[in-house]
């Protein structure tokens, strides 16, 4: 699991808020160091000191200051929860760190295969956390794991709480006492899922009879689905109630939450998603988010459908880049398809919000989106197409201009010849006409000469006289 996405309430946990009682007042960094590096040497002492270890299992930074920059926000935000974790009384529970460069072999003896992930340990159980890498979310996550497996279920307020539930998937067993052997084997089933899915058992008659169960029956609920499914072939045995689990843990709708973020969505179908975004605090995210209810109860069996809702509220940091990758309007509701991988989607027109699909209708785009009609890939293949057409319309431009400066450059040359005709001709009687004005000048100037040359006679003969 990569920490891709942004780690910012770390650094808003770092300063004392001024509420002006100190009770409200977040923790503070102390600046103590309580964060483990394990390694070859310690790891074995520092799992024994502790009842719960949490172990962050990360990449070697290198010599990249980004990455060593966002090693040290994950590294102070396990120091704030290690803070938190050192107050709590009942357990002592401790934070390491193991470098997937420099301490392979550790990992390996840990049995950790997945790096950049955290890993807690508590008693015979490792639990891989898949949420956000935030301090208060870890925090409350680790509580969880604290608790009892299984919740007693003794009274009607406490039926009402467990009725309450509706955005995780939650199992109810009803068992004679505790010492029975099938309380033990749902106890022991609820250890391999804790604290994903939520057990919860009664021995009251009145509990079970307000929940019509008999007996030793176990009552599966998806999550937003009313009526629950009756795990079949009562009494179970621990994997009877395992397997059973394990067919049904993707329900037909499920939430986003910032605990379990990366586990949805590493649970694709068939590398993809159908995603909801709806506010529910919003009007019209609540009628949305309640079209969405009604067909994941119309469609609980089948098991191609999964529909992952995300309440912007609960991610406000991620708001500009799902808009932006997306390219949706978050606020009103979207439903779309999901490349699990690169983020490629196609979004059901909507009209932002002010048109909302029926169930029908909506029931109808989902079919589209099962069969595959509706897929992000042909969205990119359609986009493709477009393009090529825009490259075949720019060609076709460019042959027809390249015909038009032809036929220019045609003309033009027509037009030089003759022009350079017309020069030639005029060049031609310039020339004659010269020649013409030449020879008149040369008579004139021997005539011209031939006087001369009797006025000169004329006077030779009139000196001899003389």
């Amino acid at each position: 699991m990569k920490w891709t996405w942004v780690l910012v309430t770390v650094l808003l946990s770092f300063g004392v808020l001024s509420l002006g009682k100190e009770s409200l007042d977040f923790p503070e960094y102390d600046g103590k160091d309580r964060v483990h590096d394990l390694n070859a040497k310690n790891y074995k002492s520092m799992m024994k000191k502790y009842d719960v270890m949490v172990v962050y299992y990360h990449d070697h930074p290198g010599s990249s200051r980004v990455a060593q920059r966002q090693f040290d926000i994950e590294e102070l935000t396990l120091e704030l929860a290690a803070q938190v974790l050192d107050e709590f009384d009942d357990e002592d529970i401790g934070v390491g760190l193991i470098d997937a460069k420099h301490d392979k072999v550790v990992a390996k003896k840990l049995g950790l295969d997945e790096s950049d992930s955290i890993y807690i340990f508590t008693d015979d159980e490792v639990i891989e956390y898949d949420g956000e890498l935030a301090a208060d979310t870890l925090v409350e996550f680790i509580f969880d794991v604290l608790e009892d497996p299984v919740e007693i279920i003794d009274n009607s307020r406490e039926l009402k709480g467990f009725e309450n539930i509706e955005e995780d998937i939650k199992l109810v067993g009803y068992f004679k006492s505790h010492k029975s052997e099938h309380f033990e084997a749902f106890a022991d089933a609820a250890e391999e899922f804790h604290p994903h899915i939520k057990f919860f058992a009664t021995f009251s008659s009145k509990v079970a009879k307000a929940l019509e169960m008999k007996l030793n029956e176990v009552d599966f609920y998806e999550p937003f689905i009313d009526d629950p499914v009756v795990i079949p072939g009562k009494p179970y045995s621990e994997e009877e109630l395992v397997d059973f689990i394990e067919d049904n843990d993707r329900p037909t709708m499920r939430k986003l939450q910032p605990h379990n973020m990366y586990e949805i969505w590493d649970d694709d179908v068939n590398g993809e998603h159908i995603i909801a975004f709806a506010e529910e605090s919003d009007p019209d995210g609540f009628e949305f988010l309640e079209i969405l209810k009604e067909v994941a109860e119309d469609n609980t069996n089948n098991p191609d459908l999964s529909i992952v809702w995300i309440d912007p509220d609960d991610f406000p940091l991620l708001l500009p880049h799902w808009e932006k990758v997306f390219g949706i309007d978050l606020s009103s509701p979207q439903i779309g398809v999901v490349d699990a991988d690169d983020a490629d989607s196609v979004w059901m027109d909507m009209d932002n919000g002010e048109d909302l699909p029926t169930v029908d209708e909506l029931e109808d785009w989902i079919e589209d989106a099962l069969s595959g009609e509706v897929d992000p890939d042909h969205d990119d293949d359609d986009d493709d197409d477009d393009d090529d057409d825009d490259d075949d319309d720019d060609d076709d431009d460019d042959d027809d201009d390249d015909d038009d400066d032809d036929d220019d450059d045609d003309d033009d040359d027509d037009d030089d010849d003759d022009d350079d005709d017309d020069d030639d001709d005029d060049d031609d009687d310039d020339d004659d006409d010269d020649d013409d004005d030449d020879d008149d000048d040369d008579d004139d100037d021997d005539d011209d000469d031939d006087d001369d040359d009797d006025d000169d006679d004329d006077d030779d003969d009139d000196d001899d006289d003389y």
